[in-house]
């Protein structure tokens, strides 16, 4: 039967704080030769590498930020067991790791997840951007506890998609729930002096416009796409943006209109300076907790979806 050995691991957490195995060794009080040898064990236990050398500093590899994240919360709670053994109050928080897809405009991910923040049970919120691909990785090997993106799990990773049609749902066994968070609008959005001109004749004054655009891999890109070749619009595309934070810098700037859930304007219909132009009508951007729960267990994680589904996205009745 396979087991870890704990203390391999702690040198390994040790190390990969310092970014040095001189620093940890000091640290340890124990030889540098001690150190790497204990390293190698484990890396050759869990046939991976774990730390890759960057100029005089050791950095963690994919593999390693996950086994640093499990060493975290191992000797997190292995510290609580001793002080309720003890009988001290732990006081320690919950920890929820967040996976955030990077189309994911970060104003909604802030509302989606601020009530965990404002919990009356404090919650660690660990938060990690990138492409929903590796997120879903990460999250099937309970790397992360939740992912907030766009768009469901693929058919591929899927084994259902609550709250949905039947017919979105898929069959694979990777065990990936995606529960919808809510719906809203879409808008336009652009600086003061373009959104004037355009809302004369809006949605016509679209055609020719400057617009940057979501990257073509994203939901909201393909709803627009759509939208435009119903409408009988051709955009003048000007960027192309796989980061929507990035994306709004360059509106803000003045370089072209962009579009947006209605979910991230304050009343009024702004978002930082710019202005709303008007709504794309009949189009919708949905957003999905993705977990491996086909009934959402973590507290954190329920409280996130129960305020999204009541607060940020109800629905109409």
């Amino acid at each position: 039967m396979e087991w870890l050995n704990y203390h391999h691991l702690r040198y390994f957490a040790v190390v990969a704080r310092e970014g040095s195995v001189s620093r940890a060794a000091k640290l340890l009080r124990v030889t540098q030769p001690t150190v790497s040898e204990q390293l190698h064990a484990l890396e050759d236990a869990l046939g991976e590498r774990l730390l890759r050398r960057e100029g005089r500093r050791l950095a963690l590899t994919e593999v390693g930020l996950t086994v640093k994240r499990y060493a975290d919360e191992i000797f997190a709670l292995g510290g609580e067991l001793l002080d309720t053994v003890k009988g001290k109050p732990t006081g320690l928080p919950q920890r929820l790791a967040v996976g955030i897809a990077d189309v994911v405009p970060k104003l909604v991910a802030y509302r989606i997840l601020e009530p965990a923040l404002r919990a009356t049970e404090r919650v660690k919120v660990e938060c990690f951007e990138g492409p929903p691909s590796r997120l879903l990785s990460s999250l099937a090997t309970h790397a992360l506890d939740l992912v907030i993106a766009d768009a469901p799990a693929p058919p591929g990773w899927a084994d259902t998609t609550t709250d949905a049609p039947s017919a979105a749902r898929g069959g694979a066994a990777s065990r990936l729930y995606s529960h919808l968070l809510g719906e809203c609008g879409v808008s336009v959005f652009a600086t003061a002096r373009m959104a004037a001109e355009l809302r004369v004749r809006f949605p016509r004054s679209l055609d020719g416009a400057p617009f940057l655009l979501p990257a073509q891999n994203t939901a909201l890109r393909r709803e627009l796409d759509l939208w435009f070749a119903e409408k009988d619009i051709t955009p003048n595309v000007v960027g192309e943006f796989q980061d929507t934070a990035l994306l709004g810098t360059f509106a803000e700037a003045g370089l072209g209109l962009f579009a947006a859930p209605d979910a991230i304007a304050v009343p009024g219909g702004r978002i930082a300076g710019l202005r709303r132009v008007g709504r794309l009508d009949k189009l919708r951007t949905r957003y999905y907790a993705i977990t491996v729960e086909r009934r959402i267990a973590h507290p954190a994680v329920a409280l996130i979806a129960g305020a999204a589904r009541a607060t940020i996205f109800p629905r109409k009745s």
